[in-house]
């Protein structure tokens, strides 16, 4: 009997291990820092993996494969004093395609008003209801990010909950001294992200995650014509949001993520839709237009 309660409790306890939602790489680059300790770098490294891959961000268990793949690159550039650095955040996170191999790219977003205090074997701590350590509120506003882009990409406006942390964390941010938080200080920046995604004048944008996702790449591999029917018209429901908010940060990040696997879907497409993508394109994402004249074949 003790051994069958040892067994159960080794099966609870790996379940709750594997309950967290992320499997993120974290990497700090320090190599613009000369004469400085590494050592506090490779800590640093090692605590925001475990804060970001152990925390428990939702309610819900996700099994080991069930995990949001995504990677946080963290580049110093200055360090100010002992504890206080300076640089940028690279975030990045994908979702699986149903019935292949493939991963989408959900969010490629590199931020640049990123600075923080940093001691060797500090606590990472982190509230939703205060402001105590930029460090840990940037990690937590993108990690909600990411989780709701992905909830947003399996159900229609899925991601609510987890934008609307976000946007709690930009709030209590909004005295804090670093940059990045409030919407005075730049039209693209964490403040305007989650506003946008909260908005309701981009709602098109938020179907046309899931619209994208659900009933387009992942029937692509049984109904390929069908799947890239529905890419076309939730890319054409974006036509509007652009109209009424012309180049909107939102608008950028999902292109940014986005533009080449739209090049790679419609490159075999019927003329028709291929003429049609590209007028959209053109119109929502003049910033890729280069890579949008592959679609028809022109270099």
């Amino acid at each position: 009997m003790r051994n069958f309660l040892v067994i159960i409790l080794i099966l609870f306890l790996s379940e709750f291990v594997h309950s967290q939602e992320l499997n993120c790489s974290v990497s700090v680059n320090s190599q613009q820092i000369q004469g400085s300790d590494k050592k506090i770098f490779e800590t640093m490294q090692s605590a925001i993996t475990e804060f970001v891959n152990q925390k428990k961000w939702t309610n819900n268990v996700f099994k080991v494969e069930e995990k949001i793949e995504c990677s946080i690159l963290i580049t110093i550039t200055e360090r100010t004093t002992v504890d206080h650095f300076k640089g940028n955040i690279l975030v990045q996170s994908r979702r699986p395609v149903f019935k292949t191999s493939y991963n989408s790219v959900m969010l490629n977003l590199k931020d640049n008003d990123f600075e923080f205090d940093y001691t060797q074997s500090q606590n990472m701590d982190f509230s939703d209801n205060t402001f105590s350590s930029n460090l840990t509120s940037v990690l937590a506003y993108y990690v909600n990010i990411i989780l709701g882009l992905d909830y947003d990409s399996f159900s229609l406006n899925g991601g609510n909950t987890y934008f609307l942390k976000a946007q709690t964390i930009v709030n209590n941010a909004q005295n804090a001294s670093e940059k990045g938080w409030k919407s005075y200080e730049s039209n693209k920046n964490r403040y305007w992200l989650v506003e946008n995604l909260l908005n309701p004048i981009f709602s098109p944008v938020r179907q046309f995650l899931y619209e994208y996702h659900l009933k387009g790449l992942d029937i692509m591999s049984d109904k390929t014509e069908a799947g890239r029917t529905n890419i076309l018209n939730s890319i054409e429901n974006l036509v509007q949001v652009h109209r009424e908010k012309p180049s909107s940060f939102l608008m950028q990040v999902i292109f940014t993520a986005k533009a080449d696997e739209i090049v790679n879907i419609f490159s075999q497409a019927p003329q028709s839709d291929k003429s049609k993508v590209v007028g959209f394109l053109n119109e929502i994402d003049a910033a890729n237009i280069p890579k949008y004249k592959k679609i028809s074949g022109n270099q």
